[in-house]
C-alpha cells in the first residue's frame, strides 16, 4: 500500500492506494471514514444512475403522447346535441358520437344516459316499441330514464351532466355520474330552473 497527497485545493485529503488480488485499484479516503470503492463499481453506480434518468424521460415523454386527443363533439369532451326544440317530450335518441341517448322524459326534462350496461360494459340498445333499453349480453332492461327494471346489472345506467346554452343541449361525456338510483334532481329542464 503506498500513500499519495492530492493536491492543494482537491478537498480529499490523504488518500490510500491499493491493489487487489484481480489488479482492480481501490481508493480510500481518510475523511471518507475508510469506505472503499473501485472504480469498476462507480461506473456501474453512474451508469445505472444514467439509465434510470433517461427511462423515467422516457416514460413520461410515452405518457404525455398517450394521453387522448380530444376534438370537441367526440366521446370524452363536450358534445353539441342539438336545439331543445329538436327533441318532442317522451323521446330517446341514440347520439353515437357522444356513446349516449339524449332521453326527454314526458314531462320535459333530459337525460344523457351512457350505452353502456352497469353489468359488464355492453352496448344497451333502446327498444322503441317496449319503450325500454334492454342489454342484449344478458337480458336487463332499464326505464327511460335509465332506471333498473330487471337485473343482473346491479344500478342503473350511469348519465352526463348535460347543460343548455343558448337553447342548444350540450353533453360533458368526459365526466359519467356513477348513480345507486334515479333521482329526480338528475332532470335538467330547459327553463332556468330545474323542476
Amino acid at each position: 500500500m503506498e500513500n499519495c497527497q492530492i493536491g492543494a485545493g482537491q478537498g480529499l485529503g490523504t488518500v490510500l492506494r491499493t491493489t487487489l488480488t484481480n489488479n482492480e485499484e481501490v481508493l480510500m479516503s481518510k475523511q471518507n471514514n475508510g469506505a472503499l470503492i473501485s472504480r469498476s463499481d462507480f461506473l456501474k453506480t453512474a451508469w445505472s444512475a444514467a439509465g434510470i434518468i433517461a427511462a423515467l424521460e422516457f416514460g413520461g415523454l410515452s405518457l404525455f403522447y398517450m394521453q387522448p386527443r380530444l376534438a370537441e363533439g367526440e366521446f370524452g369532451s363536450i358534445v353539441s346535441v342539438g336545439p331543445v326544440d329538436d327533441f318532442p317530450a317522451g323521446s330517446v335518441t341514440h347520439i353515437p358520437d357522444g356513446r349516449f341517448y339524449l332521453s326527454r322524459l314526458k314531462d320535459g326534462g333530459f337525460l344523457a344516459i351512457y350505452q353502456r350496461c352497469t353489468h359488464l360494459g355492453c352496448n344497451v340498445p333502446w327498444d322503441q316499441t317496449q319503450e325500454k333499453f334492454t342489454c342484449p349480453c344478458h337480458n336487463t332492461q332499464f326505464t327511460a330514464n335509465g332506471e333498473l327494471l330487471t337485473p343482473p346489472a346491479p344500478r342503473p345506467l350511469d348519465i352526463f351532466p348535460i347543460f343548455i346554452e343558448d337553447s342548444i343541449i350540450k353533453v360533458d361525456t368526459g365526466n359519467p355520474i356513477v348513480r345507486q338510483n334515479f333521482d329526480p334532481s338528475q332532470v335538467v329542464y330547459s327553463g332556468l330552473i330545474n323542476k
